[in-house]
């Protein structure tokens, strides 16, 4: 995993707790309309000519988008692999959906306005679920309540986007989609930044490295089981390096004193 900065870790960390802002906002325009309901009106209403504040609402996803964007520009070296790859992708994509939802209100430009919710919606939804497989071995508890946020956001989108919404109503089913996306990121920014604190653990071998060194377990085992079998029976070892005999060598067997000894040399 990349080094990431004590100030780095803070500052993404703030940009996703930050994301919260929703909640405050949506929640001031909501009070200040009051025709309003959660279970029946979408959430883009509150940004319509309708609403008591639609500036300060579409204002709220502009710097929503930013605040997603900025957290996954700076906490993107933290998130390694296949799951912080998809990641930063999913949360670009959210970034810049909840972006146009702002610019392009929905009594306005619908069809842009329609696109953006919908990137931001799929794209926050799967963002959950690859930060979880991305966090998962630092952290289980994080990467299991990610992947709870990021199954249910993506589950209702899901169902919002083919009109399933009896249950929830309209207003409620897109909330239940969109919601866990800021509560998931306001976790995950915390997690990483109180994970950042910590001493790094030594990283996981991958699964090629594992299998490597199986191999080369397997191969030096086989190497020292044919080496005990040559040295049982007599054979010489074909690694150790074999002296080749020599003509000048003594014959231990000869003795000068001895008139019966055989000689030396062969006639």
């Amino acid at each position: 995993m990349a080094v990431v900065t004590p100030t780095r870790y803070r500052w993404g960390a703030i940009a996703w707790l930050l994301t919260l802002q929703f909640f405050v906002v949506e929640t001031v325009v909501q009070l200040q309309t009051g025709a309003h309901s959660r279970a029946e009106d979408v959430i883009s209403e509150l940004g319509t000519s309708a609403s008591a504040a639609p500036l300060l609402m579409n204002a709220s996803f502009v710097v929503q988008g930013l605040l997603i964007g900025a957290g996954a520009a700076l906490l993107r070296p933290a998130l390694a692999g296949l799951g912080g790859r998809t990641a930063a992708a999913s949360l670009t994509a959210a970034a810049v959906g909840v972006v146009l939802v702002g610019f392009f209100p929905l009594d306005g430009q619908e069809d842009l306005h329609q696109a953006g919710a919908g990137l931001h919606l799929l794209g926050g939804g799967l963002a959950l679920l690859a930060l979880a497989y991305a966090v998962r071995p630092r952290s289980e508890a994080l990467g299991t309540a990610l992947a709870l946020l990021g199954l249910l956001s993506t589950a209702m989108t899901v169902f919002f986007a083919l009109g399933i919404t009896s249950f929830l109503g309209e207003g409620g089913t897109e909330r239940a989609s969109a919601y866990p996306v800021p509560i998931g990121l306001a976790l995950a920014g915390a997690g990483l930044w109180a994970l950042g604190r910590r001493p790094q653990a030594e990283p996981r071998p991958s699964r090629r490295e594992l299998r490597a060194g199986e191999r080369a377990g397997r191969a030096e085992r086989a190497r020292e089981r044919d080496a005990a079998l040559e040295a049982a029976v007599g054979l010489p070892d074909p690694a150790r390096p074999q002296r080749a005999p020599s003509d000048a060598e003594p014959d231990d067997d000869f003795d000068p004193e001895d008139p019966w000894a055989a000689s030396r040399r062969r006639t």
